[in-house]
């Protein structure tokens, strides 16, 4: 039996500051906007490449706007990952990795798959994690 994750609701304050965010600054596609009354509005978006979607709205969820953190992005060079985001107008964090005395700065010196990091947040402090792996899915 397979069990696929395929969509995480995330919460925001302001539907159209966030998919603008998620859509021209993190190059999500916009796969749904839906509203059939004030009280109710969908968004979907998916990441480049990715089988999960994340979706915005209105009237879809109790939780707090920024209260989501450590969502996860994989990518296969968190260098050239930081380059294109901040060329597209994220604050995208510097490079990190953990070592014996816990976080540090740069990328991991051995390059291991899940061990560089940079976090990213949306409007409304919703925060995301890129982490690099070379072989997803391995």
């Amino acid at each position: 039996m397979e069990l696929k994750l395929e969509l995480v609701v995330v919460p925001v304050s302001d539907v159209d500051r966030a998919k603008a965010f998620y859509a021209d600054k993190m190059g999500f596609t916009v796969d749904v906007d839906h509203a059939p009354n004030e009280q109710f509005r969908v968004v979907q978006l998916t990441p480049p490449g990715s089988a999960c979607s994340i979706t915005i709205g209105t009237g879809l969820t109790k939780s707090e706007p920024g209260s989501y953190q450590g969502l996860h992005l994989v990518v296969t060079d968190i260098e050239a990952a930081r380059d294109w985001l901040v060329e597209r107008g994220v604050a995208a964090g510097e490079p990190f990795h953990f070592g014996a005395e816990g976080q540090m700065p740069g990328v991991d010196p051995q390059r291991q798959d899940y061990g560089s990091y940079l976090s990213v947040s949306d409007p409304d402090g919703n925060g995301w994690l890129v982490q690099e792996v070379k072989y997803p899915g391995r």
